[in-house]
């Protein structure tokens, strides 16, 4: 069980013990009966590819060789045609000049050729680079020319607007090839013309990049090791995932949440279910059809679903889910309690960022007893609130939120790092413990609004306009005011409400000096694929 270390009464906690997280990877089912023989080839193949994106996938192709392993648009590939169609791609890969330590970048939405460009780019121990599909093209040069790709593989509706970018680099078309495409070879011609045969190990592991979100200026590229794969096991400790589950992925598998699970399915064998496009109607029907056990969000899109009219929600048969977990953006209260109310108490959210993967854990007991908490942080990890001189605050004091795990980055690859104390990373949030340990997100850092001498978290302005029934979404900022230094501005979709009237709603749960000084009406706020809001393009409006 949790313990608290260090000064007494400092907001430090590490849960768990490393018999804990031995018991969560037995209930996962990790080890499931199987074949001797095939059990002594996955062994063999596991001692020959290590931690690696390949190593998932050669191991799984020995022990389930004609099970799933993927379900998309496409088809629904086996374990051994993924082995196979890869070791083609690898081949292909190598024939047009790609080789260990080379930089590789992909740019595709959730399908395939996503899975299958990242298990041949680590046959070959090249470095992979996953760009977001938002980056507008002089974001994208700037990403490749940094991270030194020369090759992208990318999927042919992008092509177009990035070819800015693309000018001198050699292109590989995952999907949907375009006029234009016509002369740029795609992966399935790579499968087809590639050698099945079974690739040499490299000497070097390859690394996956993932870029941060960038609300709060240029992404910033992460590098992922393969050797860091099984420290994912600490999840099982707070999330009830089992090995050979169908699992839907709904963000982007660029993502450091999407990755996630992708990286989590490595270790478990999982079938993941994978559709280009999210839409919550066909999300359920998946869901329905492919028996899913275990779906992988962000908060909009729960809320999404529980936007489609009841009769419509409840058309589907979504009881084979055991577990929905959520992360990338803040998980608002009554969103967690209405899709529990509706589809039961499977929902678990992780806050996390980038650099240091995962933080806390909040399991369906957690967001009932405690709404607005992000839980508890998980077994490895460690979670100490500190004032602005890197002090520990108390349990109940707000302060900034430092996190230290095995998958705490070693800097970014163009350079430099985050701030780190003791070391523990600094997530750029301001949060707080409660008595139990849970950990309550109150800001980012940089998002708190200094007016006439007080501090005010935007959160908690945004917090209580949401609890208003005609507001669908809100942002507090700040702006500055030449009497209190900064006054607070609510961006606002709504409904049916005027400004007087939503001041004195907020009015009447927080001081007055947190009331917005104006509130703006707009049709939407904007976010980016994982629900972040970006305050920074709210100053254009």
């Amino acid at each position: 069980m949790g313990r608290v270390l260090g000064v007494p009464g400092a907001a430090v906690r590490v849960v768990g013990s490393a018999a804990a997280v031995a018991a969560a990877v037995g209930r996962a089912r990790v080890v499931r009966p199987v074949r001797p023989d095939r059990y002594a080839r996955a062994l063999g193949a596991f001692a020959r590819w290590g931690q690696t994106v390949a190593a998932g996938y050669a191991v799984a192709a020995e022990l389930y060789p004609d099970d799933a392993a993927i379900v998309d648009d496409a088809g629904v590939p086996t374990f051994a045609q993924v082995r196979e169609r890869t070791n083609r791609l690898a081949a292909a890969l190598e024939g047009r000049g790609i080789a260990m330590g080379d930089s590789v970048a992909v740019l595709c939405r959730n399908h395939r050729g996503f899975v299958e460009s990242l298990v041949a780019l680590s046959k070959l121990g090249a470095d992979a680079v996953l760009l977001n599909k938002e980056m507008a093209a002089p974001q994208v040069e700037a990403v490749l020319r940094r991270e030194g790709s020369r090759t992208v593989i990318l999927d042919g509706e992008f092509s177009a607007r990035l070819q800015p970018a693309l000018v001198g680099r050699t292109c590989l078309i995952a999907r949907e090839a375009r006029p234009g495409d016509d002369d740029v070879a795609t992966l399935e011609m790579l499968v087809a013309e590639g050698d099945p045969a079974a690739r040499p190990t490299p000497a070097r592991p390859g690394a996956t990049t993932i870029l941060t979100s960038g609300t709060t200026g240029a992404p910033k590229g992460v590098a992922r090791s393969g050797q860091q794969l099984l420290a994912a096991v600490s999840i099982l400790d707070a999330v009830p995932l089992r090995s050979r589950e169908r699992v839907l992925i709904a963000p982007p598998l660029f993502h450091q949440w999407g990755f996630a699970h992708f990286s989590l399915g490595l270790l478990l064998s999982s079938t993941l279910v994978l559709s280009p496009r999210f839409d919550a109607g066909q999300t359920l029907a998946t869901i329905e059809r492919e028996r899913v056990t275990c779906a992988v969000m962000v908060p909009v899109m729960l809320q999404r679903i529980l936007e489609l009219r009841s009769d419509r929600r409840r058309r589907w048969d979504t009881r084979s889910l055991r577990t929905v977990a959520v992360s990338g953006s803040v998980l608002h209260p009554d969103i967690a309690a209405a899709f529990m109310d509706e589809f039961g108490e499977v929902l678990y959210n992780l806050y996390g960022s980038t650099e240091v993967a995962w933080a806390a854990i909040a399991r369906p007991s957690d967001l009932r007893r405690a709404p607005g908490t992000v839980g508890r942080p998980p077994w490895g990890t460690r979670v100490r609130i500190v004032d602005p001189d890197g002090r520990p605050v108390p349990a109940g004091g707000t302060g900034r939120i430092l996190v230290g795990n095995q998958m705490v980055f070693g800097g970014y690859t163009a350079g430099g790092a985050a701030e780190v104390l003791d070391g523990l990373v600094a997530t750029g949030d301001l949060g707080h413990l409660d008595a139990d340990g849970r950990l309550f997100i109150d800001g980012r850092a940089d998002d708190m609004i200094v007016s006439g001498g007080e501090n005010v978290f935007s959160s908690e302005i945004e917090e209580a306009l949401l609890k208003h029934p005609a507001v669908r979404d809100a942002a507090a900022v700040g702006v500055d005011d030449e009497r209190f230094g900064q006054r607070v501005r609510a961006y606002v979709v709504a409904e049916g409400a005027d400004e007087q009237a939503l001041k004195e709603h907020v009015r009447a749960t927080l001081a007055r000096y947190k009331v917005p000084r104006e509130i703006v009406f707009v049709e939407d706020l904007p976010r980016n694929p994982q629900g972040k809001l970006l305050k920074r393009e709210l100053e254009n409006r």
